[in-house]
């Protein structure tokens, strides 16, 4: 993909969140500062989620520890790939750093105000000043890097605090999580060092091996896609798409950056227009990719289940 996390001195410039900010609510009880989670005398977790309302106290926090924005959706698979692994990052730096979840069909005005113009989308706020990151799920070992730059970036700028973090359980204590499956695992650590095809492998074996383990399903469908955006250049891909708008492969590598940011409808409906009008080849290769994409979205999903009944009235 196209969004190599930036360097510290490369980080892209604040947007204007001053709409936001101390905005007057007459009929709330007490400012939204007060009602926030977090604040500058501490947190209950690392972890919170804020809102168009209450964001005005992360402004206030980020005086104290720079605090990371992940804008995210419950529909949004790349979302459920890169959320555990930021807040897996931050409980580790121990009150260096906040983690602020936002809603992103929730909160409206925070969405359009950190230009999310796909999610994940992923954001810095020290000393008050938001800052762009990232956008798309990014494997582990890249997101550490974005954390260290955002530190050091924060430090020359005079926020080196920490927060303490209220009723934190001693980590002495906590129970081991329950190890995965070993073909899971490969894929695990073959994701984090990049390596794509290795993960396709490993989950390929796993599904030889008990054709029902659908997280190896769903896991071959995430890693497939990511071995596929690898490298890839969102310009000229769609500028492909645009220029040959009957070709299959082409319209395929554009629902790809769609599905990646988030864009599900927009991928399973550029797809499902063009099905009509393929030769038997193409609609395999589009009934094959569209299924992939469920499993990556959510075979639940309302976006999922009209993608679907879509495709069924096209088949039959």
């Amino acid at each position: 993909m196209s969004n190599v996390p930036p360097s510290a001195a490369s980080l892209r410039g604040a947007v204007d969140l001053s709409s936001l900010v101390n905005r007057p609510d007459p009929a709330a009880p007490a400012p939204a500062a007060e009602q926030a989670g977090p604040g500058p005398g501490g947190v209950s977790s690392l972890v919170v989620d804020i809102t168009d309302e209450t964001f005005s106290a992360v402004l206030e926090l980020s005086n104290t520890v720079p605090v990371i924005v992940d804008i995210w959706a419950e529909w949004c698979g790349p979302c459920k790939q890169l959320s555990p692994i930021l807040e897996k990052i931050t409980n580790e730096y121990a009150g260096r750093v906040v983690l602020a979840k936002v809603d992103a069909d929730t909160n409206p005005q925070l969405t359009q105000a950190f230009q999310a113009q796909s999610i994940p989308t992923v954001a810095a706020v020290i000393g008050g000043r938001p800052m762009g990151l990232f956008v798309g799920a990014l494997p582990e070992a890249q997101v550490r890097d974005v954390f260290e730059q955002v530190l050091e970036f924060a430090a020359q700028n005079g926020v080196t605090g920490s927060v303490p973090v209220e009723g934190a359980a001693d980590p002495a204590v906590e129970p081991e999580p329950e190890p995965l499956p070993p073909h899971h695992q490969d894929a695990y650590d073959a994701i984090e060092r990049g390596d794509y095809e290795a993960a396709k492998q490993a989950y390929t074996t796993a599904i030889a091996q008990d054709p029902r383990d659908q997280l190896a399903v769903a896991g071959l469908a995430q890693v497939s896609l990511l071995a596929r955006l690898q490298g890839v250049s969102m310009a000229e891909v769609r500028d492909a798409a645009a220029a040959a708008p009957g070709d299959v492969d082409a319209q395929l590598a554009v629902a790809d950056l769609d599905v990646s940011g988030g864009h599900v409808v927009d991928a399973f409906d550029r797809v499902l227009t063009l099905f009509p009008s393929l030769d038997q080849e193409g609609r395999d290769a589009v009934r094959t990719r569209l299924l992939e994409y469920f499993e990556i979205v959510g075979l639940d999903a309302p976006e999922v289940v009209a993608a679907r009944r879509r495709l069924t009235m096209l088949l039959y």
